[in-house]
């Protein structure tokens, strides 16, 4: 039952409209409630776009009011061959007021997927008076969930029993008695969801067909797809594109035929989630429309690119594109030129024309050309003419987008269209073709889908309805949602324009996105899908399992397996226990600290096996399992359960002895509190007629019980810390007994041999105390237990340790567990890169000293380290940031961690590091500075920037040798090279080769250039003059300024010749060039140059401008 505050709002009285024809008649008498068919057409409003199945009149007399039980129900009557009743409060479904509502009649449960839709007016009324009454209108999908709907609120019970009722002289109860009749009229459901709910609607099961589901504004992709993915042909030429070698998440074909077999085969509504992923597009695009038209182009675009060289190839052209003349042809000449082009879609405008028809002649309208808009006709002059567009041919499936949203002037904003717009069935196009277009096949097209937009322009939803089939109904695909539709909900209801049959003065319909009323509708096509009649078999042809590219089933079919095992697992969670059981192979692959790592690695070694155990099974079913897993008798293994200890480490704490115990109970009393159970595989080392023999099971003195000890051997020249296994020692043994017995282990001497190393023990407690152990003191003393690990390292000479330390490694055991618990991966890459090799990474410690991971550096690059420099990596740009000093009292922890980092370097990267090999060690490098020379050649076309190395106390011509290196010059360029310091792209002066280097300021630059052949033997008078380039204004330099000679008596024509072959700048670039004279001073003018002028009359102390575009800032912006 449905009890709500108020179920249905009582209907307005219809609303007489006065004219003055009509003025004098008598107004029309309200109908008396026993008059059954006078109240019908009254208070019964038919539903015209409605087809009616049966209608049903029932009165129910109702006696003893005040006697009533609480909740009663009235005689079952029958409509539409369904039983039917009036459930009756007579004091109120928890309200003051009696509460009404209309009852499926049915004795037991309705009949499986039994529905009805039903239209009704209950009317409580006088049964002495029958023009005392009132009444309530509603209409509802009943069914098995939803058998009754009503009025909760239908009449205020002190009302019902006042002495009169609406002063009409007598009550509404008279006594004890009152009657109710029932109208009801059930109407035919043609799509299955007339007035439905969709709680439990399945669209799989009620239409064949599943939906998209909205990723948050994905609708406009969902309808472009769905339409898309019911052009049958489409479809089946997207499967043939070959995917399985490029099976990825960028590849949209691969993308989509995943999505398109899914629609085919899924039981629920489908993701877009992988196709907009090979788009490349992040979550703002996914919650941001984007435009249709647009997406569909790309979408096409990339199928057509992986559709070349396969069977496919040209499939999409043949079925979207059709051809079009852009003409202008002459009036009174024979002259016409033209050009035909393909179009993928037409664009209709919408606004002004009133139907289909309207807009294809608004968009082939001839234009005439006259007057002062004449056209030149090669050979004739000017012409009138003709001017417009022709359809050649139309495609087999037409793509037409109707242009709803247009920018509004007054409003200076785009707006939608709602117009009303009217679009056919069948469409023929043959009007709007050429006269010598090919009409050997009707262009008669039938409608195959409407995509629809509600809503305006800042907000709304898109969906489609479509005809799958070339005889079959439409249906509505809005997102994950797919239901039958009619002819009318595909078309008349989607062409916009006003609202009809507003009813009880209503001024509009509230827009469910802007929530605004208006008397527009807000829904409203906005493309449409036509094909052409004669080909519908071509393009609707079934797309069958054989079409399907096999690779895509699988690997679908496989995902769905594996999700539904998940599915099942995750029900059956309950009844499992997941077991991790760690071996002696685990333990001897692994280093690091405690027995393994736990974090799950396939493909380490060191990762424990994981058994998902139901916890009824017994521990002998657990040790069998996994011995068959280990290939090892059953008799020859047990489990031991391990503890996390209060110092953070998990250790073996007790054997698994009971058999017949279950893995709940073993969890239960030796696990911690996780959510699997940790264990370790002991195998047994000897046997006696099958049965292992476990070292503590066997008879002895109850206070010297042996104890399970963990062994690590650090092994200094290798650098390594790894498990060798584990023995059993009595508690009251010395720890010195413990070397016999790891000797043996190792395979090394004997201790009464001379041979015999010397070795040190120490007990890894946690992570971050490991100790030394006494040798005489006993395990009970050194409180060893179950469990523990001890850590043994050979004692070498002091010779030997100096030669492991001056490599940066380890020689202590505790220094080696120091540097894997400060352990971190760095990636170093190569300032000036020569190949990807150059990348490599390597595991250091925090606490590393410069000298320490400079030496790491140099081992792997097999250089001397004290020539490496280093610089950090910028966050950002990942570019270098700043050269890191060496400083002794620094570690690597503080150099990558800005907040340590004495410089201050905010922004750089925490894990990665540039690195250089210098050709000099970094002590003589700080005598020396680093300065960036620009080798400019070509004129001015072309420039190279070195770093080079020079004393601090040095010249510039110091800089030379390294330089000719560098740039490849040869001896004759050395001989004629010109040194100038720039500043802001303009020469602040030059310089010579004993020009000091620390005279160079900080953040000027320095430029070389071999001198121009001209220039070595100048004549008597020619003097030289800075020139530089900008653009527009003086104060705008960019590009590399230059030195120039003028000579006396030279017109500005000539000495753009050689300015010219100067700058290296020819041709219609160099005739683009404005030059100008311009002042040193700051807001002074250009004076810009003739040809006539000669410059070196004009010039004193002023600058040479070059006035011409910043290409570089353009190539910038691309």
């Amino acid at each position: 039952m449905i009890v709500d505050e108020y179920d249905v709002v009582d209907e307005k009285p219809d609303v007489a409209i006065i004219t003055p024809e009509d003025s004098a008649d008598e107004p029309e008498p309200e109908p008396l409630a026993d008059d059954y068919e006078a109240m019908k057409a009254r208070i019964l409003p038919s539903m015209p776009d409605l087809e009616v199945d049966s209608e049903a009149i029932h009165t129910w007399h109702i006696e003893g009011y005040r006697n009533l039980l609480k909740k009663e129900r009235g005689p079952t009557f029958q409509c539409g061959g369904h039983p039917w009743r009036v459930l009756f409060f007579p004091y109120g479904n928890n309200v003051d007021f009696a509460s009404f509502y209309l009852e499926q009649g049915f004795e037991e449960k309705p009949p499986e997927n039994w529905y009805a839709c039903a239209q009704f007016v209950l009317v409580l009324w006088n049964k002495n008076d029958p023009s005392i009454y009132i009444h309530h209108t509603a209409s509802h999908r009943f069914n098995a969930d939803e058998g009754d709907w009503g009025f909760t609120r239908f009449a205020e019970l002190r009302k019902l029993f006042a002495p009169q009722w609406e002063d009409k002289g007598r009550p509404m109860v008279e006594n004890d008695a009152v009657n109710v009749t029932a109208y009801i009229r059930i109407y035919k459901d043609p799509t299955g969801v007339l007035w439905h709910n969709f709680n439990g609607y399945d669209s799989k099961k009620e239409t064949g067909m599943v939906g998209l589901k909205n990723q948050g504004a994905t609708c406009y992709l969902n309808s472009l797809l769905q339409s898309l993915f019911f052009t049958n042909a489409f479809r089946k030429a997207v499967y043939q594109i070959p995917t399985e070698l490029e099976a990825e998440r960028t590849n949209s074909a691969w993308a989509l035929q995943r999505l398109f077999y899914q629609l085919q085969s899924s039981e629920s509504a489908v993701s877009t989630q992988e196709l907009t992923l090979s788009f490349g597009w992040d979550s703002k695009q996914i919650f941001e429309q984007q435009d249709v038209q647009e997406l569909s182009r790309i979408l096409m675009e990339r199928m057509e690119e992986r559709m070349k060289g396969t069977a496919a190839e040209n499939a999409l052209a043949k079925m979207f594109v059709g051809k079009m003349k852009t003409y202008i042809s002459c009036i009174n000449v024979e002259y016409e030129s033209s050009r035909i082009e393909d179009f993928w879609d037409i664009q209709l405008n919408v606004s002004g024309n009133k139907n289909l028809d309207d807009s294809f002649k608004d968009y082939v309208q001839v234009e005439t050309m006259d007057g002062e808009n004449k056209y030149f006709a090669e050979g004739f002059g000017l012409q009138d003419a003709k001017k417009g567009v022709i359809f050649e041919s139309f495609p087999q499936v037409l793509h037409l987008q109707l242009k709803r949203f247009e920018y509004d002037m007054n409003r200076d904003a785009m707006m939608k269209v709602n117009d009303r717009y009217e679009f056919p069935d069948i469409f023929d196009a043959s009007p709007y073709l050429a006269k010598d277009a090919d009409r050997s096949e009707p262009y008669v097209y039938q409608l195959h889908g409407v995509l629809v937009h509600s809503g305006d322009f800042n907000a709304g939803h898109y969906y489609a309805y479509l005809k799958p089939t070339k005889d079959g109904y439409f249906y509505k695909f809005d997102d994950d949602r797919v239901t039958r539709a009619t002819l009318k909900e595909a078309l008349e209801e989607n062409f916009g324009g006003d609202y009809t049959n507003l009813l009880n003065g209503n001024t509009g319909i509230r827009n469910p996105y802007t929530r605004t009323l208006s008397t527009k509708r807000s829904m409203s096509a906005y493309m449409l899908v036509y094909i052409r009649q004669t080909r519908v078999a071509n393009i609707l042809l079934d797309v069958t399992e054989e079409d399907t590219p096999s690779h895509i089933a699988k690997q679908l079919d496989e995902e769905h397996a594996l999700l539904e095992r998940k599915r099942k697992e995750k029900e059956e969670q309950h009844l499992y226990l997941q077991c991790v059981v760690i071996t002696e192979e685990n333990f001897q692959s692994y280093q690091g600290f405690d027995l393994t790592n736990w974090d799950p690695d396939p493909k380490s070694s060191t990762t424990p096996a994981s058994y998902r155990m139901l916890r009824t099974s017994t521990i002998k079913d657990f040790c069998k399992t996994v011995a068959e897993d280990k290939e090892l008798p059953a008799e020859q293994v047990r489990l031991w359960g391990m503890v996390n200890r209060q110092n953070k480490t998990v250790r073996p704490d007790q054997p698994l002895v009971e058999p017949d115990m279950t893995v709940d109970e073993a969890f239960t009393k030796y696990g911690s509190r996780d959510r699997c159970f940790r264990l370790w595989l002991e195998v047994a080392q000897d046997s006696e007629d099958g049965q292992a023999i476990w070292p503590d099971m066997q008879p002895q003195m109850s206070n010297n019980i042996p104890i399970l000890v963990f062994l690590k051997y650090f092994n200094v020249e290798a650098q390594t810390l790894k498990g060798v296994g584990h023995l059993y020692v009595k508690k009251h043994s010395k720890v010195s007994d413990m070397v016999p017995m790891i000797l043996q282990m190792m395979g090394w001497s004997p201790q009464s041999s001379p041979s015999s190393p010397s070795i040190a023990l120490y007990e890894e407690i946690k992570h971050s105390m490991i100790e030394p152990m006494k040798p005489k003191a006993t395990l009970q003393q050194a409180e060893l237990q179950d469990g523990d690990i001890v850590c043994f390292q050979k004692i070498l000479s002091d010779k030997a340790l100096s030669g492991i330390a001056q490599t940066g490694s380890y020689t202590d055991s505790r220094d080696f567990y120091d540097y894997l618990l400060n352990r971190i991966m760095i990636k170093f890459y190569a300032r000036l890169p020569k190949n990807d090799d150059e990348v490599f990474e390597l595991a250091l410690s925090r606490k590393m000293s410069y000298d320490q991971f400079s030496a790491k550096v140099g081992e792997r690059l097999k250089v001397d380290p004290t020539h490496i420099r280093f610089s950090t990596m910028n966050a950002t740009t990942l570019k270098p940031k700043a050269i890191i000093k060496r400083n002794p009292n620094q570690n690597l922890w503080q150099i990558l961690m800005p907040q340590f980092n004495s410089y201050n370097n905010s922004n750089q990267k925490s894990d990665s590091l540039f690195y250089e090999v210098m050709e000099m060690s970094l002590s003589e490098l700080e005598t020396k500075k680093s300065m960036k020379v620009t080798w400019v050649s070509e004129g001015v076309m072309k420039e190279e920037t070195f770093d080079l190395l020079v004393a601090k106390n040095g010249v510039v011509g110091d800089l030379l040798p390294e330089l000719k290196r560098k740039a490849n010059l040869d001896e004759e360029t050395m001989q004629n090279i010109r040194l100038y310091i720039l500043h802001g792209h303009k020469v602040q002066k030059e310089i010579n080769l004993t020009y000091s280097v620390a005279s160079v300021p900080e953040y000027y630059q320095l430029y070389a250039e071999r001198i121009p052949e001209d220039e070595r033997n100048l004549e008597e008078g020619d003097r030289s003059i800075y020139a530089y380039h900008f653009e527009k204004e003086p104060n705008k330099p960019h590009g590399v300024p230059f030195v120039f000679y003028l000579k006396p008596g030279e017109l500005f024509k000539d000495t753009k010749e050689r300015l010219s072959k100067r700058t290296g700048i020819k041709g219609k670039q160099f005739e683009k060039i404005r030059f100008g004279l311009v002042p040193r001073s700051i807001y002074s003018k250009t004076h810009y140059l003739s040809d006539d002028d000669v410059l070196y009359d004009l010039s004193s102390d002023d600058l040479l401008g070059l006035d011409h575009v910043n290409k570089s800032k353009n190539q910038a912006n691309k």
